[in-house]
């Protein structure tokens, strides 16, 4: 067997092959890499043993290894090395680790020919490079993929030979995939399978006979190929369909895989299999030459399949494993090892990420412009009877429907007037079908038409309205939009959102995909989709509403983001200038640019405050004054928590934000009614008596009386009905040495409902906490309360881990845990400690902590708002500080948002009063502090 020369690449068969690079173009020099004199020095005394009639077998091939093993440590540090000096130069890395992995196979064959020696019959076998390693393509982790041909059955002197290359490999740590076949079994296998063929597809010969080789190659594209292309385009079609809905369907989500997610390198690597297979391209190059790209297309081919390369490199050096997915944590390390910083306001991470999704969009433009234009020159057509019944949708001039897409029929005329570049995505909407990639490649080409004086022309401004109003998808125009780079030239503020990650783990998407999500959203619901599941915004909008307004709004409600500052306060500056230039009036103007300024309000109060406390809905009615402005801002925040990503949106958010709006339309309607509605609260506490005195009405009167005078005001303020009702049973005949627990599912909370009773004593309601933690619940809302005659009742509503209520099952040991805490036999602070922990990707999150005491937001209590990073055992923390001060929790409000946590807590102290003295709140701060910074270190532990 033949093995490969020891410092230059693999020959290049002229059928079908691929090499890798001349040594002088790879990361490094190929001399640094690869001691060649050295190595097969060593290699040389070592084997000459074997002539030695005490030879021991075994052990020249340990000594062998450790040669092979100490070149492969040294050649993989230089490589990273290299890496680190050009941390951009991702295809440098590659080819230099493929070519090292050439060097260490050709020399395990040197050592395996030597411990195996085959006959001359025997020897008749080639050793192919396939896959990755085919291609000359490898991350740090790859496999090596080896194709072993054989002109017959395989002999036992073959087997022998091969399991020694492979054992020699797999001792040097390698992962090794391998497969033994004659032409004829490969063949077979790879008209039955698409992947086989697809490793076919990239063989490179690299040691034996190269007659195999050859004779592999031109059976394959002289007998499988021909009049397959076709087939194997819709295959490669439908598998990169399946791998992108594996990956979450989305270019833009927050933790892609570079590998195989959208945008990824599989999509680049799909690029040149079906330009080779259709095409018959031998180089990446050759696709410019057959007009698959243009220069300027396979520019950006190139510099992204670079980037991905880079990225996956250093993931695989950084973490010794074949990781692909783009964690949280790995996203620091890498954009640091990258050289990205941060800058305006952005940390270096969400520069790096933006860049990534850049590059992912610039792929998924390639692939859709390459792909789309294969397809459709390709498949086949449709049946004729489904031809003959099926209405073909005609275009207007200057456009024309070629292969059912929208393309321009004449491009003098179409770019003698730059408005054609906004009404072609009307006309695309209009008849249903999809843009072309001529049609495509042409509008990215001539973005410079998209100059100010278009973007001032009323014209053009009303035709971008109208693709947002009119034609009911909005969202598929303003993607497409997007992708093309029409939407930053059309409205430049846009630009900077663009790929812009929110380096956090509470939005699914970038910036400028979770707009057009929640776009999307408000489109379904004017639809008529949501009416069940959104009652309240669907009303709305049927009711009718400004719907200007409501699109522009939404649009640039998040293009503050980005930049140092508050994001809306920059928003709302942005959409002062951009709202009437797209044509709104100077009303409509001034209520979106209010609508951006205020977009978080309304989920902030239903969130983070009591809404049982009166001051909270006084207070928001103050900001919001009109039923105008509550409905557009209900809407838009129905749209925007729906539109950060799966599961957000919850019934435990729509029930609070449905309490906001209709406590607040109630309000509204008072004071157009009465003037301003600051009433006295005792017909609302006299109103909620009444209701419970008719709830109890089997009870006898003394006992009904006794629970009517037994709490205070803000008891019946706090509660509805029913919950009053469970407490009225829970305290009936209740002994001092008692503990009462109820806790069911709260279906329209989707969450679980844990109510208790028992005397009161300090540090109560952060044992509960604890307990609750204990059993891994997520306490979302908690309300306390103590009677005239001390005893205390608290309410809890819990999830699971999962964000879901517990399953009846899990009660039990729910209800035996907190009954065992409070009664002192588990200590919470102790059990704690071994889960309250951080796992690995969440680590790298950084939330600053900032504790914020006001005396305004509600009449009777201080309330101390926490904003910090989120964990396991935080709200227990945080209570047990606050009881260990003689701090008496009334009621606490817990809103998290993937790694930040906001938890605000309704406080007297032990006088019954409200914290005034700025000493003592600056003392309560720093001890809250040191009890978020001590449990913040042992969640590091």
């Amino acid at each position: 067997m033949t093995p490969l020369p020891a410092a230059s690449p693999a020959p290049a068969p002229d059928v079908g092959s691929l090499t890798i690079p001349a040594p002088d173009s790879l990361i490094c020099p190929a001399s640094s890499i690869w001691d060649a004199s050295t190595t097969e020095a060593r290699l040389a005394r070592i084997l000459a043993g074997l002539a030695s009639p005490d030879a021991d077998p075994k052990a020249i091939r340990r000594e062998a290894v450790g040669v092979l093993s100490d070149a492969r440590k040294h050649g993989m540090a230089v490589i990273r090395d290299g890496l680190a000096r050009k941390p951009l130069a991702g295809r440098e890395t590659t080819h230099a680790i493929a070519w090292l992995s050439d060097r260490l196979v050709s020399a395990a064959c040197d050592v395996a020919r030597a411990l195996q020696p085959l006959s001359a019959s025997e020897g008749r076998l080639a050793l192919l490079a396939v896959g990755g390693y085919g291609r000359g393509e490898m991350a740090p982790q790859s496999d090596i993929d080896l194709l072993v041909l054989l002109p017959a059955a395989l002999t036992q002197g073959q087997k022998g030979f091969v399991e020694c290359v492979l054992y020699l490999l797999w001792d040097l740590k390698l992962k090794v995939g391998h497969a033994t076949r004659t032409v004829k079994e490969a063949l077979a296998l790879a008209k039955e399978d698409m992947t086989i063929r697809t490793t076919l597809l990239e063989t490179r010969h690299l040691s034996g006979d190269e007659a195999l080789t050859d004779a592999l190659r031109e059976r394959f594209w002289g007998d499988l190929v021909p009049g397959s292309a076709a087939g194997y385009l819709e295959a490669k079609l439908a598998e990169r369909a399946a791998r992108h809905q594996k990956q979450g369907g989305q270019r833009y989500v927050v933790e892609p895989n570079v590998k195989e997610g959208k945008g990824g390198l599989r999509d680049l690597q799909s690029l040149f299999w079906i330009g080779k297979y259709v095409k018959g391209v031998e180089t990446r190059d050759e696709l410019v030459n057959m007009g698959v790209f243009t220069p300027e297309e396979f520019a950006t081919f190139r510099r992204a399949e670079n980037f991905l390369w880079a990225v996956r490199c250093h993931m695989h050096f950084l973490t010794g494993r074949p990781v692909d997915q783009l964690t949280f944590d790995l996203q620091v390390e890498v954009a640091g090892r990258m050289g990205y910083e941060g800058d305006d306001g952005r940390r270096a991470v969400e520069r790096f990420m933006q860049d990534y999704f850049r590059h992912a969009n610039r792929v998924g433009e390639l692939t859709r412009i390459f792909l789309t234009a294969l397809e459709t020159s390709h498949l086949k057509a449709a049946p004729s009877l489904m031809r003959m019944f099926s209405r073909k949708p005609r275009a207007r001039p200057p456009y024309a429907i070629k292969h059912n897409r929208l393309t321009v029929a004449d491009e003098r005329t179409f770019l003698a007037d730059p408005l054609n570049l906004l009404r072609i995505f009307e006309e695309a909407l209009r008849t249903g079908t999809l843009l072309h990639p001529d049609a495509m490649r042409l509008l990215a080409a001539n973005l410079g038409l998209i100059d100010d004086r278009l973007r001032s022309d009323p014209r053009a401004n009303a035709i971008f309205l109208d693709l947002l109003l009119k034609h009911g998808n909005p969202e598929r125009a303003l993607r497409r939009m997007n992708e093309l780079g029409v939407l930053a030239a059309f409205i430049p503020e846009f630009e900077p959102v663009v790929a812009l990650m929110q380096f956090n783990m509470y939005h699914h998407f970038t910036v400028d995909e979770h707009t057009i999500q929640c776009i999307s959203h408000l489109a379904r619901i004017e639809r008529g989709e949501l009416i069940e599941e959104l009652p309240v915004a669907s009303g709305i909008l049927k009711a009718g509403v400004n719907r200007r307004v409501l699109y522009v709004a939404l649009l640039l409600h998040d293009i503050g983001k980005g930049r140092a500052g508050d994001h809306s306060v920059i928003g709302a500056e942005v959409t002062a200038r951009v709202a009437p230039r797209l044509g709104l009036t100077p009303r409509e103007s001034e209520t979106a640019v209010w609508l951006v300024r205020n977009h978080l309000l309304m989920s902030d109060v239903a969130q983070k405050r009591d809404i049982a406390e009166p001051r909270t809905v006084r207070d928001f009615v103050a900001r919001v004054e009109t039923k105008e402005r509550l409905d557009l801002l209900t809407v838009l925040t129905v749209c925007d928590i729906r539109g950060v990503g799966p599961g957000t949106w919850n019934n435990w958010k729509a029930m609070l934000l449905r309490a906001v709006y209709l406590a607040t339309e109630t309000a509204l309607l008072a004071r157009q009614a009465e003037g301003p509605a600051d009433r006295d609260r005792s017909p609302l506490e006299e109103e909620a008596k009444r209701s419970l005195a008719q709830a109890l009405n089997g009870w006898p009167r003394p006992e009904i009386e006794a629970e009517l005078q037994r709490h205070y005001g803000p008891y019946w303020l706090g509660l509805p009905t029913d919950l009053q009702v469970v407490f009225a049973h829970l305290l009936r005949g209740i002994q001092d040495d008692e503990l009462r627990i109820d806790i069911k599912p709260d279906e329209g909370r989707a969450a679980t409902r844990a109510a208790f009773a028992m005397v009161d004593h300090p540090g109560l309601f952060s044992r509960m906490t604890g307990a609750l933690a204990l059993v891994g619940a997520n306490i979302r809302d908690a309300r306390t309360y103590t009677s005239k005659d001390g005893y205390a009742t608290a309410i809890f509503w819990i999830q699971d881990g999962e964000g879901k209520p517990f399953e009846e099952t899990r009660l039990p040991r729910l209800r035996q845990m907190i009954v065992r805490t409070l009664a002192g036999e588990v200590v919470a602070r102790e059990a704690l400690k071994d889960r309250d922990k951080l796992k690995k990707r969440e680590a790298a999150f950084e939330v600053p902590t900032r504790i914020s005491f006001d005396n305004t937001g509600s009449d009777i209590y201080t309330m101390i708002e926490v904003d910090t990073r989120d964990r396991p055992g935080l709200l227990y923390d945080l209570t047990r500080t606050l009881a260990a001060n003689n701090v008496y929790i009334a009621s606490a409000v817990v809103a998290t948002y993937g790694e930040q946590a906001v938890d605000t807590f309704y406080v007297k102290d032990m006088f019954g009063l409200k914290f005034h003295a700025e000493s003592r709140q600056r003392a309560l701060e720093k001890k809250l502090r040191e009890a978020i910074e001590q449990g913040a270190a042992r969640a590091r532990e």
